[in-house]
């Protein structure tokens, strides 16, 4: 199937959006950037999550993110829905616009070409509608993080600042994040990394995780862009056995 797989470089489409004709990959630049699809506009779970966007486009600046959406309809319908957004976040809609565009792809050429289509979603004529993906490109243009809802699930994209976040260290640092990590938290060393060479790439700190296995492999060093103190997190209390 089309589609864009990680390390695959995003296409450089010509497309309309509300903020005239521009090219994707000029669009981003030397950015970070995030294209997401929607199914459709005048839907309440998308209008809340562009609004959210909107809310968060400030967060992803000084991240060095630029945003672009897209869905099949039109310009008109976006121009118009954009109101709708802009008054669901108690902004005043004349003269304001939205802080990111949105692509009208009414012939579906990109969502094709990118795999967006959701093939239960359709629309009055019984043609597919975008899904709510989610595409983060670096600055090379190079797809770093897919995501995948259906329309009745609407996406967090608090989280999705958070991702861009460990993306960004782990793309500066030879680290990963765990779970729920955010920044300032513990970092992970990678496990094929020698010790040798971790002690002398985080000087303030590696700390080990003891297992049964006896295996080293939970290792822990602050974030390398907080250098806060650091300690693995302690076990996890055991869970019960039954309801007595």
């Amino acid at each position: 199937m089309p589609g864009l797989l990680l390390g695959d470089e995003l296409p450089n489409f010509e497309v309309e959006s509300t903020a005239g004709t521009v090219k994707l990959h000029e669009y981003f630049g030397d950015s970070w950037g995030i294209l997401f699809s929607h199914p459709r506009d005048y839907t309440p779970v998308c209008t809340t999550e562009l609004g959210r966007v909107a809310r968060l486009s400030g967060e992803f600046s000084k991240r060095n993110v630029k945003l672009i959406a897209l869905s099949v309809d039109n310009l008109e319908d976006h121009h118009g829905w954009s109101k709708d957004i802009l008054a669901y976040n108690y902004e005043k809609s004349e003269g304001s616009e939205l802080p990111y565009p949105i692509i009208a792809d009414s012939k579906r050429e990109l969502a094709v070409t990118l795999g967006m289509l959701d093939p239960v979603e359709k629309d009055k004529d019984g043609m597919p509608v975008t899904a709510r993906c989610v595409f983060i490109v670096g600055p090379d243009k190079k797809l770093k993080l897919s995501l995948l809802y259906p329309h009745t699930t609407g996406r967090s994209f608090d989280e999705i600042l958070r991702v861009v976040d460990s993306l960004q260290l782990t793309a500066q640092k030879r680290v990963a994040t765990p779970t729920e990590w955010m920044p300032g938290g513990c970092v992970m060393v990678p496990p094929n990394m020698p010790e040798d060479e971790a002690a002398a790439l985080f000087p303030i700190g590696v700390f080990s995780k003891e297992l049964p296995s006896g295996r080293k492999y939970l290792r822990y060093t602050p974030d390398p862009l907080d250098r806060k103190g650091c300690e693995p997190p302690p076990a996890e209390p055991e869970l019960p056995t039954s309801l007595e």
